[in-house]
């Protein structure tokens, strides 16, 4: 198995477009083509988790953070970052990201946090515009299914938790074939008209090549006409932050310990408590104050997240409480997310968690 195959396979679960602009998620240092040994997953790609994979023979490190995150002019093990480049590569480990394309998606990082606190009715907090397309194309009727079919089965036809969604007119095409053509019905130099289904389909813009070449595949007509447009709509199982309901109400004091608990905080910082039970929650992981005026859109009671600065916490205003519960230990559980996800899809094959606490926050 080569390292592209693992990177494919979890561009599936978080596509790079996904991505916001200031990321930099994706391969860092190695050669895709290269066989992969092993994989080591960590929250961070340090100098010292790049040192663990040279010792387990693991030649690959998949990490949430990727260790470039802006430009590098030089390379001369003037800092952490720089060593851990130099280190990689002269050991020949590949570093891999996946970052905010993955915070993006509602079965990601949120979702994660999520399954910690048992919330259920989930949904994202601030879902994205621009990650949808619509595909029109014209076949002959005959043919619609068939071409329908495969069009789903690649991934078009989802809108939110329904699959197969389209919408079919029928009409007559017409056109003439040239010098030089095969034409599936017709003959050359002469007009055609062709009763023909009209089919129209929504898909993820990061499934556009797939949809394209699975909707050829299946088309009888040697030329195929199609359209494609960018859509405005929001995508809802796509977006920043997450909001849910606990299972039954909880008093605020109750929550604030089984947040200490499920994330084994020995401290954690926010705002002053309301009074009243919690029922939904939203959340961010890593830094999330960005979020906060969604968090109280949404009707929840508590809003976890991490980074918050002094400031940032009078925008609970007493409308919630937001519970700030580090960077590191609100993005912990990643690290067993993507372990799941690889160690299902590749199975005999050597998928490691780190060994070591990447956390550069210590508590006294």
């Amino acid at each position: 198995m080569t390292i592209a195959e693992v990177v494919q396979y979890l561009e599936t679960i978080a596509p790079p477009s996904l991505q916001e602009s200031y990321d930099n998620a994706g391969l860092i240092t190695g050669n895709a083509q290269s066989p992969c040994t092993g994989i080591i997953i960590s929250l961070d790609a340090t100098e010292a988790v790049v040192q663990e994979a040279i010792e387990k023979k693991c030649n690959l490190v998949v990490a949430h953070h990727p260790i470039v995150f802006g430009g590098l002019k030089k390379i001369t093990g003037r800092n952490y970052v720089e060593r851990t480049i130099i280190t990689a590569i002269k050991n020949d480990i590949a570093i891999y990201a996946i970052h905010t394309n993955l915070d993006n998606v509602l079965e990601g990082v949120n979702g994660k946090i999520a399954d910690k606190l048992g919330l259920i009715n989930r949904r994202v907090l601030a879902p994205k515009k621009d990650q949808l397309k619509k595909l029109f194309t014209f076949v002959p009727a005959a043919h619609a299914e068939k071409v329908r079919s495969a069009i789903f089965a690649a991934g078009g036809g989802q809108i939110s938790n329904y699959s197969e969604c389209s919408f079919n007119t029928n009409g007559s095409g017409t056109f003439k074939a040239g010098a030089g053509t095969d034409p599936f019905v017709g003959n050359i130099g002469e007009r055609h008209t062709e009763e023909e289904t009209r089919i129209e389909v929504i898909f993820p813009a990061w499934l556009e090549k797939p949809v394209l070449n699975a909707m050829t595949a299946a088309h009888p007509y040697e030329e195929v006409a199609y359209d494609i447009i960018p859509l405005d709509n929001t995508s809802k199982n796509v977006g920043s932050g997450l909001v849910g309901d606990l299972p039954a109400p909880v008093e605020e004091k109750e929550f604030l310990q089984n947040l200490k608990t499920h994330f084994n905080l020995s401290v954690l910082r926010h705002t002053a408590l309301t009074g009243k039970p919690v029922k939904k929650v939203a959340l961010c992981g890593g830094a999330g104050s960005f979020l906060t005026g969604a968090a109280i859109a949404s009707g929840a009671g508590f809003y976890i997240s991490a980074d918050i600065k002094y400031h940032e916490f009078f925008d609970a205003n007493g409308r919630l409480v937001i519970a700030d519960i580090g960077h590191y230990e609100s993005e912990q559980f990643t690290i067993d997310l993507l372990f799941e996800v690889l160690s299902e899809k590749f199975l005999n094959f050597a998928v490691l968690k780190t060994s070591l606490n990447t956390n550069p926050v210590q508590y006294f």
